[in-house]
């Protein structure tokens, strides 16, 4: 029986509560009964990020191989359809799926992030060239971003009403506009939703492939914000901030050929809505503490920052 990771579980259930102690009970068996299934034995240690857990795989016909199944929630459901309709392009293969446990079968990659790359540029390069490698047109039956267009305003109306905090008026303003001008009339592509760093893993069938997709349908450039997010500790030791934020942008925009300003625009959103964020429920790195404190200063700075024009 495959063991899962004791940080996993921990986290699990004080996200969760009982639900999630519930399903870390049957994960085992889930684990062992889909093993079975698509004719896979552990080819390694267990591995996991934030929802789900990943065991490398050997299978008896096609070879290496992840097993992933993650907690049953609304925020995972189109992964795999992201995956099938992608078909291996700027992404990991799907091989195998069950819907019902939240699992997939995918191509194994290595453990080596675009995260870990130390050039600036090199990482927007790469992460603009994914961008664009899946923006093909989107699937019907995937969420569309326009959707959230009214989840979005209210939210951020009620955030700065009622949160204390030090953003800037014209900074809340700018991303309501952006919610407001570009949100309803969006572009109908299948957008990662989540493309940062992390989520790049370098791979053996092409130098980099993505990994954890949401699946909307929508504007690729929304995506700018979560790599920007990502990059904070390195944009944190620039001497000129201004210069690598834009400059990051710039290249981001341009190796994913998109428009710089819908770039940038929706960063300075994503920035605005990780900063309340942060105030109402910290962040998954940092729930607490100086760490905390430091990663909201950071968005704050940023969302101002992005306000300005270039």
């Amino acid at each position: 029986m495959v063991g899962i990771p004791d940080e996993f579980a921990r986290s699990t259930v004080e996200r969760e509560g009982e639900s999630g102690s519930a399903w870390l009970d049957e994960l085992p068996g889930i684990v062992d009964e889909l093993l079975v299934r698509w004719g896979c034995v552990p080819d390694g240690e267990t591995m996991h990020g934030g929802v789900g857990v990943v065991v490398p795989v050997r299978r008896r016909t096609e070879g290496a191989g992840v097993l992933k199944v993650s907690f049953p929630h609304p925020g995972n459901v189109h992964e795999p359809d992201a995956f099938a309709a992608w078909g291996g392009r700027g992404a990991v293969l799907l091989h195998e799926r069950d819907d019902e446990r939240f699992a997939m079968l995918l191509e194994r990659v290595r453990s080596s992030t675009l995260a870990d790359v130390e050039d600036g540029d090199e990482v927007a390069t790469i992460a603009g060239r994914i961008n664009r490698r899946l923006a093909i047109p989107a699937p019907p039956g995937l969420p569309r971003l326009r959707e959230q267009v009214g989840a979005w305003e209210e939210e951020l109306q009620r955030d700065a009403e009622e949160l204390t905090h030090a953003l800037p008026k014209f900074a809340v303003d700018a991303a309501m506009a952006t919610v407001r001008e570009l949100g309803s009339v969006q572009p109908d592509f299948l957008v990662h939703g989540d493309l940062h760093a992390r989520n790049i893993l370098r791979a053996e069938r092409e130098p980099w492939l993505a990994v954890d997709p949401k699946g909307y349908a929508g504007d690729p450039a929304y995506d700018g914000g979560t790599l920007l997010k990502s990059r904070a500790p390195a944009l944190l030791e620039a001497d000129d901030l201004h210069r690598a934020v834009h400059r990051t942008l710039d290249t981001f925009a341009e190796a994913a050929e998109l428009d710089r300003e819908r770039v940038q625009r929706w960063a300075q959103f994503h920035a605005v809505q990780a900063a309340f964020h942060a105030r109402r429920h910290g962040f998954r790195v940092a729930r607490s503490g100086p760490r905390l404190h430091w990663l909201t200063e950071f968005v704050d700075h940023l969302a101002g920052l992005l306000t300005e024009r270039s």
